[in-house]
């Protein structure tokens, strides 16, 4: 880990638990065993109705949502957060924050959520299930948590056209407050997408993990679509890639 993202690190208090099942693991063994915890990303344009989505299969199938997004706005808005302003330059100006930190942040929520008592399909027994929206965004990332966080089970991929993701982000700038909500932002932000985030996408396909969903009809439609996907993947119905 570079020095400068060591540092940040450490200040964010997101260096690695010294636990028995992380101290006893080999190099390289993911924290969380995929047989139990079962993560899916959810990837998309900025946009593309990734969280909208994600609300519903939570009313649905029980998963934890969480956002790499949400997760480093917390922490640039967290008091005392030494290194806040840096996050905040990176979300401002479009671009990726270092890996080691949305990583780490992400890894702690887990661990958090896992740790809290849950009575709904899914969580018995030391089982998880996570939706991760907005993340991987570079290869890099999706290597890294496969390796070092927990093996994804499959993508889910919202896809719709920049006009339309440009129309509803504009519209959601009338009340968000987000500070990369403005038009200069947002096509950066489809520079990047375009740039690293469709790689992702293409390496998850070769490995028959992506879920491909039409994101440009109406909220219910989309819903009902990606509900269905979902379930089948839940019941070990689908182990390749699929369209819907």
């Amino acid at each position: 880990m570079p020095a400068i993202v060591d540092k940040i690190a450490e200040a964010l208090h997101l260096k690695h638990h010294e636990d028995s099942s992380a101290s006893t693991a080999a190099p390289q063994t993911p924290v969380f065993d995929h047989e139990k915890v079962k993560v899916f990303f959810v990837l998309g344009g900025p946009g593309a109705g990734k969280g909208t989505q994600c609300a519903n299969l939570v009313k649905d199938f029980g998963f934890c949502h969480l956002s790499a997004g949400d997760l480093l706005r917390a922490e640039q808005n967290r008091e005392g957060s030494e290194y806040g302003e840096l996050i905040r330059k990176y979300i401002r100006e479009g671009q990726i924050v270092p890996m080691e930190i949305t990583i780490k942040l992400l890894e702690n929520a887990m661990r958090a959520e896992l740790a809290k008592p849950h009575d709904t399909e899914g969580w018995e027994d030391g089982k998880g299930r996570f939706l991760i929206d907005g993340f991987p965004r570079k290869m890099d990332q999706a290597l890294k948590f496969d390796e070092d966080v927990c093996l994804s089970t499959m993508v889910l991929f919202f896809t719709t056209t920049e006009e339309e993701m440009l129309k509803r982000l504009l519209e959601r700038a009338k009340t968000s407050g987000r500070e990369d909500d403005n038009e200069e932002s947002i096509r950066k932000r489809f520079r990047v997408y375009k740039e690293q985030t469709m790689p992702v996408i293409e390496h998850y396909s070769k490995e028959g993990k992506v879920a491909t969903i039409d994101a440009s009809a109406t909220i219910e439609d989309v819903h009902k679509k990606a509900q269905e996907i979902v379930a089948k993947i839940l019941a070990g119905e689908v182990g390749r890639n699929i369209t819907a």
